[in-house]
């Protein structure tokens, strides 16, 4: 009886989720409501050291998958503050380029961008860039759509782009120099939607120039940015140090530096930009992964078993990508390994990668479609699902050369 209350309630915040736009609940809230309500009645009804042990186990989960989140978020919300992503973006194009050369442009530079910020934060930046263009509303959305697979397949890539690859890893599934193996083939799909997308783009488009020049401080800010991210790469695959403890370091050096040298009393005290960070985001991630614990310790992740034992593991992970277009990805992804699956690495890069990109097939499949569907004029659930068929062709391009190199 207790076991299919709990399920109820997981499936009724999964469908929060889905239902997002149309409910008008932030997701957040109902998954952290209905997620710490499963606790509750676990521990209430059916308490024993294995509900405790398993509870202190997933809150360990959310603890590093939050600090680390923390600290990066709090990186891009100071650099993306000061212009300095979106100044770079302006700095290094010409001021006019051909037109069938922006829909490559866009996407490769979203494909970077994500790699190194969330999510939401690139979204923002990409539309920012795509609208200061002035094309007209056919191509902004053809752009739009490149975005959102650009952010979601850079951001696969690397344990600072996307929360599932930071989850994947974090259960020491993959490491960080087996997921530069995702580049190749995320840059040869993004490379191949771009060119499915060329027609229509024709004549010339001219860049805006930014007006708004960074101060020398915001760019050491940003070289330790970097920094932090290559020496996060070199030990954690040399010494085994968590990244979480380099951004920390990372982070606590920047603190220490603005207090050192900023003085200005207009500016913004940089321990206020914690406070710039989407809080909402770290708390859908914590009432999701709550959620997952829950179905972990009831025995209900055992269909996800099933799935793999039923399909190789490639045509697994293929079918798990092409669900996070309508279900969300951290849960689906904290599902997977919450299953205790014991796959090759090979299989772990390939649901690495589906789970990542996967959302793009749909515009309510990942955050950057959602964001793009409020921010860009024409963007709507329809004309985004014209661009299925290029979608899936990119996507399974892909995922097959994950699947090969």
């Amino acid at each position: 009886m207790l076991h299919g209350i709990l399920l109820c309630l997981a499936v009724l915040a999964f469908l929060s989720i889905a239902l997002e736009e149309v409910i008008h609940i932030n997701k957040a809230k109902t998954t952290l409501l209905l997620g710490t309500l499963s606790w509750i009645l676990l521990f209430a009804f059916e308490p024993s050291p294995a509900v405790t042990a398993g509870f202190q186990e997933g809150l360990l989960e959310v603890a590093q998958l939050w600090l680390f989140l923390l600290a990066a978020m709090t990186f891009v919300a100071y650099l993306n503050q000061h212009g300095m992503v979106e100044g770079l973006v302006y700095r290094l194009l010409p001021k006019r380029l051909p037109e069938r050369s922006v829909p490559f442009i866009v996407v490769l530079f979203c494909f970077v961008l994500s790699s190194f910020a969330d999510n939401i934060t690139a979204t923002l930046v990409a539309v920012a860039l795509i609208l200061s263009l002035q094309l007209d509303q056919a191509k902004n959305i053809k752009l739009a759509v490149l975005a959102v697979f650009g952010i979601n397949s850079g951001g696969a890539a690397l344990i600072t782009g996307d929360v599932t690859t930071l989850m994947i890893f974090n259960a020491g599934k993959v490491g960080i120099l087996d997921l530069l193996h995702l580049v190749p083939a995320g840059l040869i799909s993004c490379t191949l939607l771009a060119c499915l997308m060329l027609p229509g783009f024709k004549g010339d488009v001219r860049i805006p120039r930014q007006r708004k020049q960074a101060q020398l401080l915001d760019k050491v800010i940003g070289i330790i940015f970097l920094l932090t991210i290559l020496l996060t790469l070199v030990v954690n695959s040399f010494m085994y140090i968590p990244p979480l403890l380099v951004f920390l370091f990372g982070l606590s050096l920047v603190f220490l530096l603005v207090h050192w040298v900023r003085h200005d009393p207009n500016d913004i005290p940089i321990m206020d930009y914690i406070r710039k960070i989407e809080f909402d985001t770290l708390l859908f991630f914590l009432g999701v992964l709550l959620l997952v614990g829950m179905l972990k310790e009831i025995g209900t992740l055992d269909v996800i078993t099933q799935l793999y034992t039923v399909l190789p593991n490639t045509f697994a992970n293929y079918a798990i990508g092409l669900c996070s277009a309508v279900l969300d990805n951290v849960p689906l992804t904290a599902a997977v390994l919450g299953s205790e699956l014991n796959m090759p690495l090979e299989a772990w890069l390939g649901l690495t990668y589906s789970v990542g990109v996967g959302g793009s097939m749909l515009a309510i499949g990942s955050a950057a479609g959602i964001i793009v569907m409020s921010k860009v004029q024409g963007v709507t659930f329809g004309s985004y699902l014209r661009y299925f068929p290029h979608l899936l062709i990119a996507y399974s391009t892909g995922f097959a050369l994950v699947n090969v190199m």
